[in-house]
């Protein structure tokens, strides 16, 4: 017996009358109205800053209140600050949302085809921060570029002194604290006698001078001092470059506003926080500017510690309104495995395996031994477990990041 129809009517309910789509691209932006509200209803404008306002200015004769544009590359970024600026309602739509359906050919197809999709509402506009919080995201991403531009330089510099054979990395822990630097100085400045350079071991360095000398016992190459001199150049350089984005950065955060309503920075008690390395840290007190401007210590949460809270306040604010839970917010960090993919890894992997085999974590499945699994058969972890960069700053992932990042939720102030 068929299933009768509820409705006769088939059509779609129209949500944003006033409705544009523009495509976006490097030299020009193709823009598309209703056609009721122009003779020339698409229009192509140019990547300028006249010719976007000129566009702002014809979306406001055509009666046009809100926009939908795709997130391409960074072409989009000054189209939405202008039209945003114009009192326009921008939705910036993710493309793998609209780059499988068929047709749209051309520029003026896709702009059309996102006027429609828009006005029978059909797309999602994607969270963008506000420009306060850009601001401090541009800072603190300049920031963590400056920290990994000098980490590598950090490779290459024990590169070039273990072509020649100068084994500094087999005493020291790092060639970036005080005795690895003053040791390259040295011998950027000409001198190449091992006692001499193990003279700069730091009292708290654990190996002895004699053992750092017999390691700095090299073969001494012009074209490799070069090399060594070149990257020790760049790390330095770097390193300003990274004090200065902390003094900006400082600035920025002391002009916000104060939301702690009287309350007073709870003391930080925790030994393992108290002995960690500094490392690439902030050159000022961070943690009490945050705690300045979002109210809360959210580094009182375990393993959120002030690189990370600085990282989750400049991507995502301090407004946890956007998202209904703290569920939803950890989903938007991509910290949730996808349900598909793990149904699928799940049913492909219990056509080989024993139920023993199995367990379960977080909701998400993983092998306690898949040494007799065929390659196809074997869950990938970085589809259970979306993993992000390691990079400094970067939001820790997996089970032990859910909880706390939850936590985040519903400690910060709204």
């Amino acid at each position: 017996m068929t299933r009768k129809m509820q409705s006769e009517d088939l059509s779609l309910e129209v949500v944003h009358p006033d409705a544009a789509g523009i495509d976006i691209g490097n030299e020009s932006h193709y823009v598309a109205a209703p056609p009721t509200r122009d003779s020339q209803p698409v229009r192509c404008f140019g990547c300028t800053t006249t010719e976007l306002k000129a566009m702002a200015d014809w979306l406001k004769q055509c009666r046009i209140r809100t926009v939908a544009m795709q997130s391409t590359g960074v072409y989009w970024i000054a189209v939405f600050d202008i039209l945003e600026e114009a009192g326009l309602e921008v939705y910036l739509v993710n493309a793998r949302e609209t780059k499988n359906l068929p047709g749209r050919k051309s520029d003026v197809q896709e702009s059309q085809w996102l006027m429609k999709l828009h006005t029978y509402g059909l797309l999602r506009n994607s969270f963008r921060p506000s420009q306060e919080i850009r601001t401090m995201r541009t800072y603190w991403r300049q920031r963590n570029d400056l920290v990994r531009t000098a980490g590598r330089h950090i490779q290459r510099i024990q590169k070039a002194l273990t072509q020649m054979n100068i084994q500094l990395a087999n005493v020291l822990s790092d060639v970036s604290g005080m005795t690895g630097q003053a040791i390259i100085q040295a011998i950027l400045g000409g001198e190449r006698d091992p006692h001499q350079l193990a003279a700069f071991r730091d009292c708290r360095v654990k190996a002895s001078e004699e053992e750092i000398a017999r390691s700095l016992e090299g073969n001494w190459q012009e074209d490799l001092l070069f090399v060594l001199k070149q990257e020790q150049e760049g790390y330095q350089f770097c390193q300003q470059q990274m004090a200065e984005c902390d003094r900006q950065l400082e600035q920025y955060l002391q002009q916000r506003e104060d939301r702690t309503q009287g309350a007073s920075l709870p003391e930080e008690k925790r030994k393992a926080r108290l002995r960690k390395k500094k490392g690439n840290k902030p050159q000022f007190d961070m943690r009490a500017e945050l705690f300045r401007m979002t109210g809360t210590d959210l580094t009182q949460i375990d393993s959120i510690d002030v690189i990370t809270t600085m990282t989750i306040l400049s991507e995502a604010g301090w407004d946890m309104s956007k998202w209904k839970t703290e569920h939803h917010f950890v989903s938007w960090l991509r910290l949730c495995p996808d349900d598909q993919r793990r149904q699928d890894h799940r049913e492909r992997s219990t056509a080989h395996q024993k139920p023993s085999d199995h367990r379960f974590e977080d909701g998400g499945l993983h092998l306690a031994d898949p040494q007799h699994l065929s390659r196809s058969a074997v869950p990938n972890p970085n589809v259970s477990r979306t993993r992000l960069p390691t990079a400094p700053g970067s939001i820790p992932t997996g089970s032990s990041a859910c909880l706390p990042l939850r936590r985040v939720v519903k400690l910060i102030v709204i």
